[in-house]
C-alpha cells in the first residue's frame, strides 16, 4: 500500500490550495481516507475524511473552509482549501482506515509522507 500526497506549497492568508493523495496498492471503495496535519512541535491533528458511507466529515477548525473529495473509485482524494490561516501552517498527511468515523492518528493503517503547506501573514 502507497499513498502519494502533493499540492503542498506556500500561500499568502486568505489563498487557497488543493491537495491530492494518490493511493495504490489496494482498493479502497469501503474505506475511509483523510487528511491529517502536524505543526512543528505539535501532535498530528485530524483534519478531515471521507468514506463511502458516511460521506465526508471535518474538524471544527477547518469546517467551512476546507472540502474534501473523492475519485469514484476513492483511490484518490483532494483537500480544497480556501480562505487559508497563518495557523494551517503544518506538514499534512494522507491515511488510509478500515474504520467509518475514524478521526484519530491510532485508527489509521497507512499512512502517505506528507506535503507541507505554508500560510503567511
Amino acid at each position: 500500500v502507497q499513498l502519494q500526497a502533493s499540492g503542498g506549497g506556500l500561500v499568502q492568508a486568505g489563498g487557497s490550495l488543493r491537495l491530492s493523495c494518490a493511493a495504490s496498492g489496494r482498493a479502497f471503495r469501503r474505506s475511509t481516507i483523510g487528511w491529517f496535519r502536524q505543526a512543528p512541535g505539535k501532535e498530528r491533528d485530524f483534519v478531515a475524511a471521507i468514506n463511502w458511507s458516511e460521506g465526508s466529515y471535518y474538524a471544527d477548525s477547518v469546517k467551512g473552509r476546507f472540502t474534501i473529495s473523492g475519485a469514484n473509485a476513492r483511490n484518490s482524494v483532494h483537500l480544497q482549501m480556501n480562505s487559508l490561516k497563518p495557523e494551517d501552517t503544518a506538514v499534512y498527511y494522507c491515511a488510509v482506515s478500515n474504520k467509518l468515523g475514524a478521526r484519530s492518528v491510532d485508527e489509521y493503517d497507512y499512512w502517505g509522507q506528507g506535503t507541507l503547506v505554508t500560510v503567511s501573514s
